[in-house]
């Protein structure tokens, strides 16, 4: 697997928020009220891959500090980490941090359009609360997808045959 690309990320973040501007500047008057809980849950998938990311790294930094200690057995002094496990959360990550981009350009249509007419139309206000906060949460998983992503990589100079639990991906940025 190689690692996503930031540059990619942002791309698609942009196309996606120029696209959503032009739906929303049309149908703006038939679409419902944005709540203001409507992105939460893209923030509480921000938090759990935050700590899935923090308790990931933890676990293989034990677990290559127990294999660096006299006798080396990377069980005496963590639980060890399936390599399949690393896999499917470096899936995960790269996964989230797509949709993170689509949706933080999704809300940054939205905060296109309803940001100018805060002044100038009633239901606006609240909509660009909205669209503000899905905008930030949605950055927060991708950031979080990101740094998920990047505790899942093969330290250098690790190779498959010693490490039982190591990374998925492998590359440079």
């Amino acid at each position: 697997m190689t690692p996503v690309r930031r540059r990619d990320l942002l791309a698609l973040a942009v196309a996606v928020a120029f696209a959503g501007w032009l739906v929303v500047r049309s149908a703006y008057g038939s679409l419902p009220a944005f709540s203001w809980w409507l992105p939460v849950p893209v923030g509480v998938l921000a938090v759990a891959e935050a700590l899935g990311a923090r308790t990931l790294r933890a676990r293989l930094s034990a677990e290559r500090e127990g294999r660096r200690a006299p006798g080396g057995s990377p069980a005496g002094a963590a639980r060890p980490v399936e390599p399949m496990l690393v896999a499917r959360l470096a899936v995960l990550a790269q996964a989230s941090a797509w949709v993170g981009a689509v949706v933080a350009g999704l809300w940054a249509g939205v905060l296109l359009h309803t940001g100018p007419a805060v002044g100038r139309l009633a239901a606006a206000a609240g909509d660009t609360v909205s669209a503000a906060l899905g905008v930030l949460l949605a950055a927060a998983l991708t950031g979080a997808a990101l740094w998920l992503e990047h505790v899942c990589k093969v330290p250098p100079g690790e190779d498959d045959d010693e490490r039982p639990g190591g990374g998925a991906l492998h590359g440079a940025r």
